[in-house]
Formats: C-alpha cells, structure tokens, sequence
C-alpha cells in the first residue's frame, strides 16, 4: 500500500468526502463514458464522489475502450492512480481539472472493456454444495471440485453493461413427467451473485502463467450477474456444461475497481478443512494462501414493476462475500491459462456464484427459495420464487476495513423483459 491509499486523503471535489460515497478518492475505479446527448465519441474516466474525471485531464486518450490501458501493466496502472490521486486531492488543481468533471448522472456508461473472450468458474463451494443438494442428493459436491477450479466458456458478445435490459430468453425444457420436451419461455429465470476480473496483460498462446504471477495479468474486478435460466439449464447441461441457459445475457458494472484499490481488503484464502486436500502446486503459492482472498461484500436486490409504481425502494435479498470463494483469484487466472491458453487484455474471468454458509448469504434464487419450494415475500403482498418479467435485478457491492476508507463498485443491474414471441 502506498500514500493513495490514506484513509485521511480527501479531494477538491466534495462529493468524494462524504462517508457513505462509494467512490472517495482512494477508490479511483476505471470506465469509459460520454455526455448524454452529445454526439462524441466515448472514452476513459475515473469515478471521483459523483463526478466522472475526463482520463484527458492527464494526458491520456483512451478510446472507446480501456483495452490499451489494461494492456499497459501494473507499473502504468500504479502511476496513473498515483497521478489521479495527487490530482484530485490537491486544491490548486480545482480550478484546472474542474473542466474536464462531468456530473455522473449527466453521463452515459460502457462496457470498460473490448471483451474478446469470457469464461465463468465455479468457485463459491457453499452454492456448489447447496445446488448439489437440490439435485444430487446424495452426492452433492462431485470429487474433482477440491481438485480443479471448474469452468466453462461462456459468450463474451452478450456481456452487457448495467442498465441494459435482459430479455427472458426461450428454449427448450423438460418436466420430470413430460414424455416430450416442450420449447418456450424460461420459467425459472435466476440471477447469479458474482465478480468478474478484468485481465490486463496477456499471455503468448502456449505459456502458462506462474501463479506468483497471476495478479500482475489482472487490470481489477467488476461486479458480474450471469443470468441463468434453471429449467433451460437442468435439461440442456446432460451431458455437457451450460449453454443456452447462460448466454443470453451477463450484465456487468461499468467501473473497473483496480487490484491497487482493493490492496487494503485482502484477506487470507479460503481456508480447507482437514478432509479437503491441498492444491496442487500449480496451483500454491504460501503468499496466496496467506493474503489471495479479497473480503468484498457482494448484495443482490430485487424491485418489481409494482414496488417501482408505488415509488418502493429495492429488498435486498442477500448479502455475501468474496472471502468465501474456495479458490483465489490468483488460481483462477493460473487455471485458466495452464493449459496454454492465451488470455487477452480486456478478457473477462467470472468468479462463479458465491454464496456464503448463511441462509441469508445465498447467491442465487434457486437456493435462496430452495427451487421454488419456499416464496420470497416483497412489499405489498408480492412473493418469488424466481426473476418475474418487469423485475429490476440489482447487485451492489462494497468494501470496508477499520482503519481505511470504504470503498463502492457501482452497480451491476437489468430490468427482464418479456421473451419473445
């Protein structure tokens, strides 16, 4: 950690000061915007209280996409935040930099990044264990989860940014009592509670990432929903993994929280009991296991189209955190590239849902309603069992130590609409 990181730094622009803001001034997350209404081009910008800095204040023209500046590397990340930092901290800069301050909710947000590929793990054991229950009760975590973080490949081009609407998507699903399987609109439509890294520089195709290395490849993390749709899922994943179930839409926030913002809420790894069995050394380094997890509180809320018509504010459903991911995200990283496969800067790593060993840590409907068995009850009289159309699903996160300033993602919400005729 370093002077960026002073929980007693506050900024020229005010907004930043306040406690409960989710971007003070040692937080600094990364995203690409533009003026709404105006016709220019998107670019880069920093989150400061409720304004967003122009990246062109110092210096730095980014496109349309932060592609380049995840390319760029730590030493380059380390230097802008500290430019930012002195920046926006400095009162004799104000009247300088004040110019390139565009308020947020005069700007429209992006995708940060050209995502060219995206791969959701499986990292969050207590949802791994719970959705084992629901269909495997009797063997509910199958044996090569200790072993292997698993994963699969999921549909970078329907990664969409907060705010975008998800349709309800068709396919095909099958009862247990129907002879034949029948093709429509998802009936158990769900939310997954995730976060997604960001990777920065690449890999050449063939050579694997050491896992001492594994975070200098990771630009930083957004929030992640990849939406899911259980029935579509339990027919179509015999024998193979999700598809169709998956790739209609995974929303994401439009800030990049760096790895250096989130220095000061590392955690330990999650930690093994005596019957579950130690990485492989691929996959173990002494310092990640004493410092890779990251203690990032992750919610998720509901408000229907009712509660928004009568002016309700969202229920949070639950509330978890990314401590309890059973693999770090160092091993994530190192996994995925230990075959040879070539991460790209922009690329996008999901962490899987993670839910806690709570019941009011659970990450997704399905075991938050024991699949449909046990309603959610909203204000008014409404109930849930899963994502109804014209629900705005909203995840929210935060990060908070004694000692050091707390520190916000955004948001990372959809209204579902309805499927298609």
């Amino acid at each position: 950690m370093n002077a960026t990181h002073d929980p007693a730094l506050r900024s020229w622009v005010e907004s930043a000061n306040d406690p409960a803001s989710q971007f003070p001034i040692q937080n600094l997350p990364l995203g690409v915007f533009r003026r709404k209404g105006a016709k220019e081009a998107p670019r880069g910008g920093v989150a400061i209280g409720d304004q967003i800095l122009d990246l062109a204040a110092v210096g730095l023209k980014t496109g349309p996409n932060l592609n380049q500046l995840a390319a760029a590397g730590r030493k380059s990340w380390r230097e802008l935040r500290k430019l930012l930092s002195q920046g926006l901290s400095d009162s004799r800069n104000a009247k300088r930099l004040s110019r390139y301050l565009v308020p947020m909710n005069k700007a429209e947000l992006f995708l940060p990044t050209a995502i060219g590929d995206y791969s959701d793990f499986y990292t969050g054991i207590h949802h791994a264990v719970n959705v084992g229950r629901i269909f495997r009760p009797d063997n509910p975590l199958l044996p090569n989860y200790h072993w292997v973080p698993i994963g699969y490949h999921g549909r970078a081009s329907s990664v969409v940014v907060s705010g975008t609407p998800v349709t309800r998507p068709n396919g095909q699903t099958k009862a247990p009592g129907d002879a034949v399987p029948a093709f429509g609109p998802s009936r158990r439509l769900d939310f997954e509670l995730e976060l997604g890294l960001v990777i920065g520089p690449g890999n050449a195709l063939g050579k694997p990432v050491s896992i001492r290395r594994a975070l200098d490849h990771v630009f930083g993390v957004v929030l992640l929903n990849d939406w899911s749709a259980r029935d579509i899922q339990a027919w179509e994943y015999q024998p193979l993994g999700p598809f169709l179930a998956k790739s209609f839409a995974t929303t994401i926030s439009p800030w990049v929280v760096t790895m250096e913002a989130l220095e000061p809420f590392r955690c330990p790894a999650f930690e093994r009991s005596g019957d579950q069995p130690k990485p492989l050394p691929y996959l173990y380094d002494e310092a990640d296991q004493r410092e890779g997890g990251f203690a990032i509180e992750m919610q998720m809320h509901l408000r229907s189209a009712r509660m928004r018509a009568q002016k309700l504010p969202a229920q949070r459903l639950t509330c978890s955190n990314f401590r309890h991911s059973f693999w770090t995200a160092a091993q994530i990283v190192t996994h995925q590239a230990s075959n040879g496969c070539n991460l790209r800067p922009g690329d996008l790593l999901g962490s899987g849902t993670i839910s806690g060993p709570t019941p009011d840590a659970l990450g997704s409907m399905l075991e938050l309603t024991l699949a449909g068995k046990a309603p959610i009850a909203l204000p008014g009289g409404e109930t849930r069992v899963f994502i109804e159309d014209g629900d705005e699903v909203i995840q929210r996160s935060r990060c908070a130590r004694e000692g050091f300033a707390s520190i916000g993602f955004g948001e990372a919400a959809g209204v579902v609409k309805p499927a298609p005729r």
